[in-house]
């Protein structure tokens, strides 16, 4: 059953491929697009050690200019990096693991450059531990053993997290979907890649169970608004950034 997918260029050929992970077969999918929006070649690779699979990103995690693959696994509580092997292939079974933490099952996962060293670093949000965590890059496209984790909330149970500049001081901060508590949170980048240990909190409404939030500047005024996809109530959410 596909959970999740993205889009990337993972053979560079100019051409946005389709990445889908599923979470009965443990697996990924990737669809080759063959110029003309048709995706006739695809390639499956099953996972080791990486289960449960939530959630799928694409980002060049170690500089050599591919697309890397993220996905993060609920049951085996951690995050798999499968690096490009440069011709738009991945390893055939086994993830590079990391962000291992007992009970975290990681339902979401997203990259940016939280520390401002020019390498992407990977977000996670963990629903059974109920927090964010934060895998710092090393440089060269390895990753802690565990977490460094914020933004830990009474009952909370995170669903969908993203990356935006909320303040407007340059620095990438976090927001995250809540379905426990019906809210989205935003944690502020400190400017190093740290963050407080808690967020602040915006009710999306009674009952509206968010499943995803995205970030984007809807009404042009360059701030970064944000969009939640709310399954309790079956609606969307748009919350417009405000000048202060």
């Amino acid at each position: 059953m596909p959970v999740s997918l993205r889009t990337a260029d993972v053979n560079s050929d100019g051409k946005l491929d389709i990445i889908v992970v599923g979470s009965d077969t443990n697996s990924i999918d990737v669809l080759f697009n063959n110029g003309d929006s048709t995706f006739p070649k695809t390639k499956n690779y099953v996972i080791n050690g990486v289960t449960s699979l939530t959630s799928v990103t694409a980002a060049d995690v170690n500089g050599d200019g591919k697309a890397d693959i993220i996905v993060g696994g609920s049951s085996s509580n951690n995050v798999g990096v499968f690096l490009n092997n440069g011709d738009g292939t991945f390893p055939d079974t086994k993830a590079l693991a990391y962000g291992s933490l007992i009970n975290s099952a990681p339902e979401s996962v997203t990259t940016a450059d939280v520390n401002g060293d020019g390498k992407v670093d990977i977000i996670v949000a963990n629903k059974g531990t109920h927090n964010v965590g934060v895998l710092l890059n090393s440089g060269t496209g390895t990753f802690p053993a565990a977490p460094v984790t914020y933004g830990l909330l009474t009952n909370s149970a995170p669903t969908s997290v993203t990356t935006t500049d909320v303040n407007g001081d340059g620095k990438p901060d976090i927001i995250v979907g809540d379905s426990g508590t019906n809210t989205f949170g935003v944690l502020f980048n400190n400017g190093d890649g740290t963050f407080p240990a808690t967020q602040v909190t915006y009710s999306t409404g009674a009952g509206t169970v968010p499943a995803s939030v995205v970030a984007g500047d809807l009404n042009g005024d360059g701030r970064a608004d944000i969009t939640v996809a709310n399954s309790g109530t079956n609606t969307i959410g748009v919350f417009l950034a405000v000048c202060t």
